[in-house]
């Protein structure tokens, strides 16, 4: 089979690889029908992240169960899946906690950018569609597998409540898809951060009521203008660098709650989050504890995640694809094997 192989800063081939096998009795062999890259593979291609030899890379999938080990019950060969990017058993006592993203078993995809995938704990990782989804709904399927559940976890981390003022910083394919969860929580004001036409323009679809331009100082001011001069009662952080995390926290107003989730590349300023109440939450995304909610929100029709899709690749062109979203001509590359 091929996939993408990352072997440096810059340098991401199709190349061919080993065909995935069942090597544990919970495994599943699934065949890809899409894929995507992620922002956080970009730490690695922009050489912020080490890249210190060649590896597969990618961590979201859909696709058909081709195989399956002894111990796979919950599905089968044929059944349409996702998967989330941090496969677990759902069973350990962590999971049953609904900490899926911490699983005491956990494990990482041999690069998901391929033709087939093995999956690991595929009982507790995989949750199968209810029959052969339409095509028509393969990217918001496939966004399930990542972008939109770590958009979900950053409102359900800082406890998103109905009419709260929520504030998203980054409008890349999780800020958009925080945005979306805001709105669906119940959200009365919800601002994105945004200077790109394009990105604010699914930031409204999505059900955005302002959007912000500015950034630093300006930004802060103008969220607080949206929100009574105090600051949005929660913030959501999709980005990691330093200086998104100090507009969050900038953003939020005393006694509110930021929710991160971008991959941490900064620290916070504790002293001041200490003396003005501020709480913090977040992490990887409990990706198997939201999967079946927001499968029934996308199969019924409710929210179509997979409008952060704005590029479609074969497989064969993943190069272009990650240099794409590197030179902001893309803000999320579907790639099709």
């Amino acid at each position: 089979m091929f996939g993408a192989v990352i072997h440096a800063p810059g340098d991401v081939r199709y190349e061919e690889r080993p065909d995935p096998v069942i090597l544990e009795p919970t495994d599943a062999v699934v065949r890809t029908v899409a894929a995507c890259v992620c922002g956080s593979d970009l730490w690695r291609y922009r050489g912020i992240s080490p890249v210190p030899e060649p590896a597969p890379i990618g961590h979201e999938f859909c696709g058909v169960v081709e195989e399956v080990g002894a111990d796979v019950v919950s599905v089968r060969p044929g059944d349409f899946v996702v998967g989330g990017f941090n496969p677990s058993d759902n069973s350990c006592p962590v999971c049953r906690k609904g900490a899926q993203a911490n699983c005491l078993h956990g494990a990482h995809y041999d690069g998901a950018q391929a033709e087939r995938i093995r999956i690991p704990w595929a009982n507790g990782t995989l949750v199968p569609t209810p029959g052969m989804p339409d095509e028509s709904l393969v990217p918001s399927l496939l966004s399930l597998s990542d972008v939109m559940c770590t958009g979900w976890h950053a409102a359900v981390s800082a406890g998103v409540r109905p009419g709260d003022a929520v504030a998203v910083v980054g409008d890349g394919a999780v800020g958009l898809s925080a945005v979306l969860a805001a709105v669906q929580l119940g959200a009365g004001t919800v601002i994105a951060m945004s200077r790109h036409e394009d990105r604010s323009r699914i930031a409204r679809v999505f059900g955005a009521t302002h959007v912000v331009a500015e950034r630093g100082e300006e930004g802060i001011a103008a969220v607080r203008d949206l929100t009574e001069g105090i600051g949005a009662d929660r913030v959501l952080e999709c980005v990691g660098t330093e200086a998104a995390r100090a507009q969050a926290v900038g953003a939020v107003r005393p006694g509110g709650t930021v929710g991160l989730v971008g991959l941490p590349h900064g620290d916070l300023p504790m002293q001041d989050l200490f003396w003005r109440n501020v709480g913090i939450k977040g992490g990887p995304a409990h990706v198997r504890s939201y999967l079946p909610h927001l499968m029934d929100l996308v199969l019924g029709g409710t929210i179509e995640p997979g409008l952060v899709f704005d590029l479609e690749l074969p497989l064969s062109q993943v190069a272009e694809g990650y240099a794409a979203m590197d030179q902001r001509r893309a803000i999320k590359t579907l790639l099709r094997p």
